[in-house]
């Protein structure tokens, strides 16, 4: 049985969290840059447990989250889901992603609607480390670089202000590889719909121009001068009305957001893609989770797709320099 301790325990070898109590701004970094920064469910879960203690430190008032490296992020860790994603009969337990270590409680079986839809459904919590900023009653701002994709590309669009570098780009494989994400609803609002539509259909990511345009980014500056900016930012936002005025004002847009449906998208969603092992491909060439995706090796079918889109349009940055 995995123990969710012993995950949190070497996530935390991951992410940084320091605070500059003089002007109440605190800094989480994702420091796992030789992966992209990917997510693993240690991290997720140590991530909500940080943004939940920042809600309520009297020392924070504003929250900046920001990756160590070349990139902000590049999703979740796949490969860690290989068992939950892979189509042998074989039945795997998915309480760790619960935190649950009781060896008495059984997880359901994975023919079983419940054994995806029951994880899926849970990714609309904030304990699960997915939409933790959108329970968050101070201001949240993030930093994006390189990559910002799946899991990240979440936090994105949760946060309260984004300042990104220019040569971010956003996204989220699983448009490709699944169909969906937890987000589907919020990127909807964030984006619009006409082009939002565009990045899922076509899996394409949008570069940091283009979703400044669709009015996601607050700012777009050079690489050199992203810290900076983020800074600035963040000083802003602790000068301006007191704590006390900037939680009334967050619950003011948290009611505008559940209005808008924010937590039934996320609901909606974790029913669709608990619909997943129902999904079934047009022709062999047909790429999905829970293929032989695992079996090929990730890194190797998600190139050799990437390849079959055109330059501009690929996911991979090396392989957009390619013919």
């Amino acid at each position: 049985m995995i123990d969710i301790d012993d995950l949190k325990k070497e996530a935390r070898k991951y992410i940084r969290y320091e605070k500059d109590t003089e002007n109440r701004i605190a800094y989480l970094s994702f420091d796992r840059p030789d992966r992209l920064n990917a997510t693993t469910i240690g991290m997720r879960q140590v991530y909500a447990d940080l943004v939940f203690q920042a809600n309520i430190d009297d020392h924070v008032k504003v929250l900046v989250i920001r990756g160590s490296g070349e990139n902000f992020g590049g999703g979740g860790d796949l490969p860690e889901q290989a068992e939950m994603l892979s189509e042998s009969d074989e039945d795997v337990s998915l309480l760790h992603e619960f935190g649950i270590k009781d060896p008495s409680v059984k997880y359901p079986p994975k023919d079983s609607f419940r054994f995806l839809h029951g994880l899926t459904d849970h990714y609309a919590k904030p304990r699960a480390g997915n939409r933790p900023l959108q329970d968050f009653k101070k201001i949240s701002i993030v930093e994006t670089k390189g990559y910002c994709y799946g899991w990240h590309f979440y936090q994105a669009a949760d946060a309260d202000l984004l300042v990104s570098s220019d040569d971010t780009l956003f996204g989220h494989p699983a448009f490709r590889y699944a169909g969906w994400g937890p987000r589907l609803w919020t990127w909807v609002e964030t984006i619009g719909l006409r082009k939002f539509q565009e990045m899922l259909f076509t899996g394409r990511p949008f570069t940091a121009k283009e979703m400044y345009d669709c009015n996601f980014i607050n700012s777009v500056v050079p690489r050199e001068k992203l810290e900076q900016e983020t800074l600035k930012y963040a000083m802003a936002c602790s000068r301006t009305r007191p704590m006390d005025v900037v939680a009334v004002q967050k619950t003011f847009l948290e009611m505008y957001k559940q209005y808008r449906g924010e937590y039934m998208g996320s609901l909606l969603t974790g029913f669709v893609e608990g619909m997943l092992p129902m999904m079934k491909n047009d022709r062999k060439s047909d790429v999905q989770l829970g293929g032989d995706v695992f079996d090929k090796g990730l890194n190797n079918v998600v190139k050799d797709l990437d390849m079959d889109y055109p330059p501009e349009w690929r996911l991979s940055r090396s392989n957009r320099r390619k013919p």
